[in-house]
């Protein structure tokens, strides 16, 4: 990972009510950006997965989607192509112009230092992003009181916008291609199961569906909204 040192295990693991322990105080939610790169397989749709590290002191072996939290770089990185009308209206929601470009720039970063996949092109240690190849789905904010929190969104992309080999940064084990069902033998948080079933929603919903459906937010313990 090219980021600073995160401050706690928690702290990469964004979404929902997936931060150990309590806080006197309410922290603010950083933002932070999974990606869902989604194939046809022989038994149906596949997602592509990872598990946390057995070494991890919070929620070892669960499996998770790539992602992580918003770098300042992200801010300055180059893109091949900008976000689509629908995915940027709706990052906007949430955020300005430029913080919504960053937390699509962080989700393809992301995926490229913990998986070795490129979603855009490579260049130098880096990827010049393909913005326009991201879908937006939902987020989710971790509750009040936790010690680290995040304001996650989930986004997808289809696994031909893709390239390269899988390849682990050791960050996720187990890195593979999983059908919900398989994913599910192997543990997957609460949330993650959630956002997974807003996935396989919008994956069958024809265009025109897609555009006008409301936005989902998950809050408090992973409760779910319309966003207002």
């Amino acid at each position: 990972m090219t980021e600073p040192a995160r401050e706690g295990p928690a702290a990469d693991n964004p979404g929902g009510a997936d931060a150990e322990g309590q806080s006197r105080h309410t922290a603010r939610p950083r933002d932070a950006a999974s990606l869902i790169v989604w194939r046809t397989g022989t038994a149906g749709t596949e997602v592509l997965m990872g598990k946390r590290h057995a070494k991890h002191r919070f929620m070892p072996d669960v499996m998770v989607f790539p992602g992580g939290r918003v770098d300042a770089d992200d801010h300055r990185q180059p893109a091949v192509r900008e976000l689509v009308p629908a995915a940027q209206r709706m990052l906007e929601r949430r955020a300005t112009p430029g913080r919504a470009r960053a937390i699509g720039i962080a989700a393809i970063r992301e995926l490229h230092e913990e998986t070795g996949l490129v979603l855009g092109e490579r260049r130098g240690d880096g990827v010049a992003a393909d913005l326009g190849a991201l879908h937006y789905i939902c987020r989710a904010v971790t509750p009040g009181r936790r010690p680290i929190r995040f304001n996650a969104r989930f986004l997808a992309a289809p696994a031909e916008a893709v390239t390269g080999e899988i390849a682990g940064s050791g960050e996720l084990e187990r890195l593979d291609w999983y059908t919900p069902e398989a994913a599910h033998r192997h543990h997957v948080a609460d949330i993650t199961g959630k956002v997974l079933v807003e996935f396989l929603d919008w994956l069958a919903m024809s265009a025109r569906a897609r555009s006008s459906r409301p936005l989902i937010v998950f809050r408090g313990m992973d409760n779910r909204h319309h966003e207002v």
